[in-house]
């Protein structure tokens, strides 16, 4: 019995491959077409069923279900009212902690070169004083920092090692030689100075001033306005001994 069966399941087999891999006949054709029809039958029906549904509502539910829908559309419209307000205050929030920022950084910059931990740039004056009879000590170059000071001044350096900042000190040694901050200033002496060149110049240069001062020692000054000037000598930190921020 199983001997007899076997060619019939080689042929099924057969027809079975012939039906997956072979060109498609016409009766094939016409089942698929068959099969499309109805598909469109049933989505159509389906359509129909839901029309259906809304065209057998009573007259107060299809009201009721308007009066819901727009409740709903209400409720959506003041939930992206709300969002934009929450996306505009935040942005704004975002706006003004950034300007904080920027208004700290350049205040701790502005800092920095007035306490001489930065270097800085700008205009102002490069004063140079000849000193060949060695006269010219601590006193007069004080009193040519403080009246560059008292012109506004921003930021000072001497021979372009020494950072003169609030705390600075210039003395006499016993060899005659000038120290600002203990730091020896060979002669000649170069004093550069950032701020408004022009009134710098003329505190320097104003009778009774500096100039005269260091003539009558027998020394010259020699004051030059420029544009473009870089200090970048840098002053030490320094942590207050004494004072505290008061609160």
């Amino acid at each position: 019995m199983a001997e007899g069966q076997a060619p019939d399941t080689k042929k099924a087999w057969a027809r079975v491959r012939h039906a997956l891999t072979g060109r498609p006949s016409r009766g094939q054709w016409v089942v698929a077409a068959l099969f499309l029809v109805l598909g469109f039958a049933a989505v159509t029906q389906v359509r129909a069923t839901n029309d259906d549904d809304f065209a057998g509502m009573r007259r107060d539910e299809l009201v009721t279900l308007l009066e819901t829908l727009d409740s709903a559309d209400e409720r959506l419209t003041q939930q992206r009212a709300e969002l934009a307000e929450t996306q505009r205050r935040l942005q704004q929030s975002s706006e003004r902690n950034q300007a904080a920022i920027e208004e700290t950084r350049r205040a701790a910059d502005t800092l920095a070169i007035l306490a001489g931990t930065a270097p800085a740039v700008g205009q102002g004056v490069v004063i140079t004083i000849e000193d060949p009879d060695g006269t010219v000590l601590a006193g007069p170059m004080l009193n040519a920092i403080e009246e560059l000071r008292d012109a506004g001044a921003e930021a000072i350096q001497v021979n372009g090692v020494v950072r003169v900042v609030a705390q600075s000190y210039v003395t006499d040694d016993a060899n005659g030689a000038v120290r600002i901050d203990g730091r020896e200033i060979k002669r000649p002496y170069v004093i550069e100075a950032i701020g408004d060149s022009h009134t710098l110049d003329q505190a320097v240069m104003f009778r009774g001033g500096l100039a005269d001062q260091v003539a009558a020692l027998g020394g010259e000054v020699d004051v030059e306005q420029v544009d473009s000037l870089e200090v970048t000598a840098l002053a030490e930190e320094r942590e207050a001994e004494y004072a505290r921020p008061a609160r």
